[in-house]
């Protein structure tokens, strides 16, 4: 993406789009980051001259450089089965109630700590960990470092100190030294060496931290957000971490904001379900199934979109069917029975996650912001605002891309001094679609269905 930042001006041009996914390799499922390398730099050369790059990914997956920065084999996808059990074997030296009270991050079977204890074999060999983002700017300029929003998804950082948790590494046979220098969003890289210099700039550098930059809340309103994608990442903006028993109770994580804010929220299984169901089928008519969706009626069955037979690729009908046997519901047939009951249930996910975020935060919202993908997801958008008895305001879709412009341009000396005034750009030059609740189905009812 192409943007352009300045006074009443924030736009995006798409200039080169290209598939990315697992790879199934033998046993284990990896990410092709060297064809992500080789897009990226096609796509940044496509876009002619720039002031700055920034570049986001998602979280918690790595590469792993020897001590000459060879790259030691691709990076694991967090969907690999190779984290099975280890929370437990990393339990019987550290206790949920220490790790959290230090890193303040929801458990995970894929959070990158537990992948690093599931390969002590490369481990050895390692001399560096570098997050994606890292890892392609380390490509792109040959400066090495961790971008603090993304180091603070690994539970291996300390949430109130900002700094690497390295004590607790050691104690999980993590070598310290993998854990490169912290920077922080706006820091300036360094030039991009085989792009005529352009400075490369830490943005962002988990796409949720982005995104919530471009969550187009006003001054003193409050808020929840939704950053809806392949995951739903739903909750709350604070100014320091929540650690209380309560937020460990309830599996919430405490991830790192640009300027200094805190994420406080829970990973929703997302549109991951119903992308899945898709490939499935082999259909692409996404428009006209949830056409056929909103005609389905509403709460029919429902499922845990969380749970854990959700996580991993394959056959997502048919766990559904299964899920709601166990419940005691009548399957879905049809599919836009099926296509209804994983949209019902995802917003009926976004009510308990937003509905627990206030709870134990001691806050409450009066609106939800939903951006990203699912932003375009009218029907969702609808039930979440229905299920939630809030207005919805959805957009911007390309939060990210938008978030990471605002604060590269900032860095490059813009008028941008904080997050509200990022965000009154936003609403200046962004289009929103507001949805009222309905109130027409018992979504408490729906809910006690799950147990």
């Amino acid at each position: 993406m192409a943007g352009t930042a300045g006074p009443g001006r924030l736009s995006l041009e798409e200039v080169r789009r290209f598939p990315n996914g697992g790879v199934r390799a033998g046993p284990a499922l990896y990410w092709d980051v060297l064809g992500l390398y080789r897009e990226t730099l096609t796509g940044i050369r496509d876009a002619g001259a720039v002031d700055g790059i920034g570049i986001d990914s998602w979280a918690v997956d790595y590469g792993l450089l020897d001590a000459s920065g060879a790259l030691l084999g691709n990076p694991v996808h967090h969907r690999d089965a190779r984290t099975d059990g280890v929370p437990e074997k990393v339990a019987a030296s550290i206790s949920a109630r220490e790790l959290y009270d230090v890193t303040g991050l929801q458990q995970l079977r894929f959070n990158t700590l537990y992948q690093l204890v599931s390969e002590p074999d490369r481990l050895a060999a390692a001399h560096t960990m570098l997050l994606i983002p890292d890892l392609l700017n380390y490509w792109l300029t040959g400066e090495i470092g961790a971008e603090r929003t993304n180091a603070s998804t690994t539970q291996l950082y300390d949430v109130r100190a900002r700094t690497w948790a390295f004590s607790l590494a050691s104690r999980v046979g993590i070598p310290p030294r993998l854990l490169p220098p912290l920077r922080d969003p706006g820091t300036v890289v360094g030039p991009a060496r085989e792009l005529s210099g352009v400075p490369v700039i830490a943005v962002g550098s988990h796409d949720t931290a982005s995104a919530v930059v471009a969550v187009p809340a006003s001054p003193g309103s409050n808020f929840a957000y939704i950053s809806c994608g392949t995951w739903s990442l739903a909750g709350l903006e604070l100014p320091e971490p929540e650690l209380g028993d309560a937020a460990l109770a309830a599996n919430f994580t405490n991830e790192g904001g640009v300027d200094g804010t805190i994420r406080f929220l829970r990973n929703v299984m997302g549109l991951w379900v119903l992308s899945e169901t898709l490939r499935t089928w082999s259909r692409t008519d996404l428009p006209d199934l949830l056409a056929a969706a909103a005609s389905a009626p509403a709460l029919a069955a429902v499922v845990d979109i969380d749970a854990p037979a959700f996580l991993p690729p394959g056959d997502m009908p048919a766990r559904i069917a299964a899920a709601c046997r166990a419940t005691g519901q009548r399957p879905p047939s049809r599919p836009a029975e099926v296509v209804r009951c994983i949209v019902d249930s995802l917003a009926l996910a976004h009510r308990r996650t937003l509905r627990t975020a206030a709870e134990v935060s001691g806050r409450t919202f009066d609106v939800v912001h939903i951006v990203g993908g699912g932003a375009r997801n009218e029907l969702l958008c609808q039930l979440t605002a229905d299920a939630c008895g809030v207005p919805v305001l959805a957009g911007p879709v390309e939060a990210a891309a938008l978030g990471n412009v605002l604060v590269q341009a900032r860095a490059l000396g813009d008028d941008l001094p904080d997050l509200p005034s990022m965000r009154a750009l936003v609403r200046e030059t962004q289009t929103l679609k507001r949805y009222e609740p309905s109130g027409r189905a018992d979504w408490a009812a729906a809910e006690s269905r799950l147990g």
